[in-house]
């Protein structure tokens, strides 16, 4: 993806955004009836009730206003209780959401598609032929408004749930997950690590924020007209400052605002290319659950199982062409498969160790990771099984408890 490509698609998770295009679609449906005037044949108006279209428009601009009224208040109120209840990371994807964007940007294009009507009309700009067009352009809109409502009172019986929201951080960790895993060195050549060596020179970040994208056609493309070779020390989702390098810089002399261009830093992490971010998003809404004013092990256990079917996804099979680096002339490693693991179960091992149920679901977890995948999983998990052990034998009090955990993690010892 090209960075104005990702810019726009950021652009697009704005709810204004779909808001002012259905807005517009709106008002140009409204004067359309102006232009096709001429070519309705005089007598249809009476024939098919148009002459009530004013007070059908005054009925639909009313209730339109008072609709997207109420649905702000209840999805800044389901915005709010996520933020609360679940983790203020995951209330990005609740705002981000196209069903609610679709929805409100109806009704608020419906309101002014209305307004607009209902001022052209009291203008006496429609004939006979024109409020015959508003009539039946009316009655698809009201069409499509009933079928938004319906869809809008579906969506808000589960808006803000912390199910819902555990389930909308899954499906963008999911989608991340499996970017990552077709190209997990994003098309550049693999290597094992990336220490500088004395001959290569570092570009340095000029921006502190998160690296969420990086356009790597475009670096590509200056590091062969210069000859050189680049090896990224950031990837997207890593922490960068002024004294932090992006790039290193071998075989040739590249400009060092040309390479910065590529790297879009922001304030933020971002889901779409940063797969650990979505596992640690997951823990926290584990640990949150664990939390005392919540106690809710259960959603804690929920956000494991989601774990594991998730980061099981790095054993599947990938075709051969994805081992094949697009991009030659950068060079990139990957992230250590020790670092899934450690961001989505040693958060909950911590919060969790005076929880027997939820010791033994991480015992259970770590080992069917290590049972689908051995030589990739076996050494991560039995490691972090063996810290989860220990804190679990140290903090629980019953003997009982502890067998059980203990049981658990047997497969792994």
């Amino acid at each position: 993806m090209r960075k104005w490509q990702w810019k726009l698609r950021r652009l697009f998770e704005r709810l204004w955004v779909r808001a002012v295009l259905y807005s517009i679609l709106g008002v140009i449906t409204a004067f359309a009836a102006i232009i096709l005037d001429p070519f309705i044949p005089d007598g249809i108006e009476d024939a098919v009730g148009a002459g009530a279209i004013d007070t059908i428009l005054n009925i639909l601009a009313t209730s339109m206003l008072t609709i997207t009224t109420f649905s702000l208040t209840t999805m800044v109120t389901a915005f709010t209780a996520s933020t609360q209840d679940v983790t203020p990371r995951a209330t990005r994807l609740l705002m981000a959401d196209t069903t609610t964007h679709s929805v409100l940007a109806t009704f608020i294009g419906t309101f002014l598609y209305s307004l607009v009507g209902i001022i052209v009309l009291s203008m006496e700009a429609y004939g006979g032929g024109g409020r015959v067009v508003l009539f039946v352009v009316t009655i698809l809109v009201i069409i499509i408004v009933i079928a938004a409502l319906l869809r809008w009172i579906d969506h808000l019986t589960r808006l803000g749930r912390v199910n819902e929201t555990t389930r909308t951080v899954e499906l963008a960790t999911q989608d991340a997950l499996r970017v990552y895993h077709r190209a997990p060195t994003m098309g550049a050549v693999e290597i094992a690590d990336d220490i500088v060596s004395e001959s290569e020179s570092v570009i340095l970040a000029d921006e502190i924020g998160y690296v969420g994208h990086i356009d790597m056609q475009q670096l590509e493309t200056i590091a062969a007209d210069a000859g050189a070779t680049v090896t990224v020390l950031a990837r997207p989702g890593t922490f960068v400052h002024k004294a932090e390098p992006l790039v290193a810089v071998a075989s040739g002399s590249i400009d060092a605002d040309e390479v910065r261009a590529v790297f879009t830093i922001g304030r933020e992490r971002t889901f779409e290319e940063d797969p650990l971010f979505g596992l640690a998003v997951l823990s926290e809404i584990a640990s949150r659950a664990l939390s005392p004013g919540i106690n809710d092990p259960g959603t804690a256990i929920d956000v494991l199982s989601r774990g594991v079917r998730l980061i099981a996804l790095c054993s599947d099979k990938v075709d051969d062409a994805a081992d094949v680096p697009e991009y030659r002339h950068i060079r990139m490693t990957r992230v250590p498969i020790a670092e899934f693991l450690d961001h989505l179960f040693t958060p909950v091992a911590r919060d969790g160790a005076d929880k027997f149920e939820v010791q033994v679901k991480i015992q259970k977890s770590l080992a069917a990771l290590a049972a689908m995948d051995e030589s990739l999983f076996g050494a991560s998990a039995r490691q972090i099984s063996r810290v989860s052990l220990d804190r679990a034998e140290t903090i629980l009090t019953s003997a009982d408890d502890i067998a059980r955990v203990r049981k658990a993690a047997a497969p792994l010892i």
